[in-house]
């Protein structure tokens, strides 16, 4: 199996849209990623780059194959040794199941869970491609990930338990405010954090879609740049130099 980073990382991410087009465009003006149909893949499935990097996909809610009034969201890919133990530990450790272990044709196996403090993550077992490169250097590539929660210790035992070592590129944070444009009291989710060069432009992009797609939180290296997509899609924005993830 090709690894481009280590295993009991994230590695993928899913967009998970009802508007498509909109989500593409949208992106690519604020942070420059590049959406094009996967011409090797049977599925000719949407794939998301930045610079040579493939670091996720598209789906379109609109298929049959989602509930009615699914709201849109990003699946995020933590890829593993073994589905199945993998899956079997988390539910010992207080995961709920949603979508017990499967084949996804060639793309790996899967399954996706509900943590104990109430997050969504897929485990993901990949075979061939497996994901972003930890070493990325292109606009927008992942850096770490994020998850604020009411319990960040009984969070962070959880995935030292489910997967046997610590996530190294997370940050488990205690849950503050809800941002702009969520609803107070909503479920705990991860969040990406990007890497890019000059946080301050891609404000300014996403300004330029509108006021209110930008928030901000503390000053100098603390503080805090979140973008939501006018569809309600967040990631965090960090300068490449930042250093690693913050608050572990």
């Amino acid at each position: 199996m090709t690894r481009h980073g280590p295993m009991n990382e994230f590695c993928w991410m899913d967009l998970k849209t009802r508007d498509p087009s909109g989500t593409a465009a949208f992106f690519s003006s604020v942070l420059g990623w590049d959406f094009a149909v996967d011409e090797e893949d049977w599925r000719r499935a949407v794939k998301i780059s930045a610079g040579a990097d493939r670091i996720g996909g598209v789906s379109d809610l609109a298929q049959p194959v989602y509930p009615p009034g699914t709201p849109s969201h990003i699946a995020y890919y933590l890829a593993v040794d073994d589905v199945d133990h993998r899956t079997d530990l988390a539910v010992a450790n207080g995961a709920r199941v949603v979508v017990p272990p499967f084949d996804a044709g060639d793309q790996g196996r899967i399954a996706t869970l509900i943590d104990p403090v109430g997050a969504v993550l897929s485990l993901w077992r990949p075979r061939g491609f497996a994901g972003w490169p930890v070493s990325a250097t292109a606009e927008g590539t992942p850096h770490h990930a994020v998850l604020a929660c009411e319990d960040p210790g009984r969070a962070r035992e959880f995935y030292v338990r489910t997967t046997g070592t610590p996530l190294v590129r997370a940050a488990f944070r205690e849950a503050g405010p809800a941002p702009a444009g969520t609803v107070t009291g909503s479920v705990p989710q991860w969040e990406l954090a990007l890497a890019v060069d000059d946080p301050d432009a891609v404000i300014r992009r996403a300004r330029a879609h509108g006021p209110d797609l930008v928030t901000l939180a503390g000053e100098g290296r603390r503080r805090v740049v979140r973008l939501r997509s006018p569809e309600g899609l967040t990631f965090l924005i960090q300068a490449r130099d930042q250093g690693s993830a913050p608050d572990r």
